[in-house]
């Protein structure tokens, strides 16, 4: 049985921006450490294409780095996004997995939509679910919040 997470969140723009937001190297860089007291290190390319590549290297300090690698699987901008993901922790232990991500025009705003399949254990995907997406999407919604009221 393959072992999956599914998580959504209502955020506050349409399914365009809500999508750039997501695969935009620059626009995530912005997001990836909004939330963070003090900055760390983000490092973003995105070869946003069917078969391109999404490299992001994260983390506190460059002892403590984050590695993942998306593969565009399936691209339909902006509705939907499919990858392959191969994310390696600091201490240098692999996983990968399948990542779906829906934007649907709902409410005035965009619901964006997570399906991410291929854990090894439950604790693994219950993490992701609980606190990786959870704190994903409430930095994309912080940076949609402030992008707009930037726009005012």
């Amino acid at each position: 049985m393959t072992l999956e997470m599914r998580t959504a969140r209502q955020l506050p723009a349409t399914p365009e921006e809500v999508f750039d937001a997501y695969t935009d190297a620059e626009k995530q860089k912005i997001w990836f450490s909004i939330l963070d007291e003090t900055p760390g290190i983000v490092e973003i390319e995105v070869d946003l294409r069917v078969g391109g590549v999404q490299t992001a290297v994260w983390g506190p300090s460059p002892d403590v780095l984050f590695r993942e690698t998306q593969t565009f699987l399936e691209i339909d901008r902006p509705h939907r996004l499919v990858t392959e993901s191969v994310g390696v922790s600091p201490d240098g232990q692999t996983m990968t997995t399948r990542i779906e991500v829906s934007f649907e025009a709902a409410d005035g705003g965009t619901l964006m939509t997570v399906v991410q399949s291929g854990f090894p254990v439950p604790e693994v995907r219950d993490f992701f679910a609980a606190e990786v997406w959870v704190g994903a999407l409430a930095r994309i919604e912080a940076y949609l919040n402030h992008r707009a009221a930037a726009d005012v």
